[in-house]
């Protein structure tokens, strides 16, 4: 898989979304926002904190699995890698996404605007720390050019990169990271921000954003070749005496590290009619 072609953000005529002016968010703006891991610099626990685009230097990136392994149970950096992953797709997705589809505001998702937090204390506390916490406002016309800026801004120039170096440092399978992504997406739209309670033209505009999230967003804006939101994204499959639940298609690892042995609701590994089922070994 190809992990990097030519940005959007670098075309000619195409807008990008840090090249708009950005206020602070209202009082408003963060009471919506209040239930994600979002913050303001300075981050809560410099020791456990990495500036966004130091974490693209494989030894920081390596040192920074090796450090966390240990708290997460994990005794595999693909492992670690794994878990870091689902954690910051939440972290970097969720206020981000909430805050365009909900409020019509775009967050400043550069690297170097971004500090990693990565702590963890038997369960995760991490958030999203901006040095910068304002935002701009989606424009009068030209929504869907400022859309496809604020997304490429977070999947081609954030998580695309991160994903990269935790690939090549870890070894771990670059699809899981992007499943671990794909599912996170997910669950932000259909588990919260479709039920939230807004206005029938807010609700629609959330229908709108997740509709191209998973299934009109161009390659480019992942800086991949392909839509990793499209890939993962299918009908749910039925589950006898329970509700359906859309199984993943990779295994995010998070059993070889939960004692006693734990399993997230998709894992692929408790899917029905699964060829080998089983609870498998407490390590891959």
């Amino acid at each position: 898989m190809r992990a990097d072609r030519t940005r959007p953000g670098k075309r000619a005529g195409v807008m990008r979304d840090t090249d708009q002016p950005r206020e602070a968010l209202s009082p408003a703006d963060m009471q919506v926002l209040a239930p994600f891991p979002l913050a303001a610099w300075p981050a809560r626990d410099p020791a456990a904190s990495l500036d966004g685009e130091d974490a693209l230097l494989p030894d920081r990136c390596l040192a920074l699995l090796d450090g966390l392994g240990p708290r997460l149970l994990s005794d595999r950096r693909a492992i670690t890698a794994s878990l870091l992953a689902k954690r910051w797709a939440f972290v970097a997705t969720a206020a981000p996404l909430a805050a365009m589809s909900v409020l019509d505001r775009g967050l400043d998702l550069r690297l170097g605007n971004c500090v990693i937090e990565t702590t963890h204390d038997g369960v995760w506390r991490s958030r999203l720390v901006l040095r910068q916490l304002a935002a701009s406002h989606a424009p009068r016309t030209g929504r869907v050019a400022w859309r496809e800026a604020l997304v490429t801004d977070l999947f081609a120039g954030h998580l695309t990169k991160l994903w990269r170096v935790l690939a090549q440092v870890s070894g771990i399978a670059p699809r899981i990271l992007w499943e671990n992504t794909a599912v996170r997406v997910y669950s932000l739209y259909e588990k919260r921000l479709l039920h939230s309670h807004v206005s029938p033209a807010v609700r629609r505009r959330i229908a709108e954003d997740f509709a191209y999230l998973v299934a009109d967003a161009s390659p480019d804006v992942f800086g991949l070749d392909h839509n990793p939101l499209a890939r993962y994204f299918h009908a749910p499959t039925p589950v006898p005496g329970d509700a359906p639940q859309r199984f993943r298609k990779t295994c995010c690892l998070y059993y070889a590290a939960s004692a006693p042995v734990a399993y997230c609701d998709g894992c692929p590994l408790l899917r029905p009619g699964r060829r080998g089922r089983g609870p498998g070994p407490a390590r891959p």
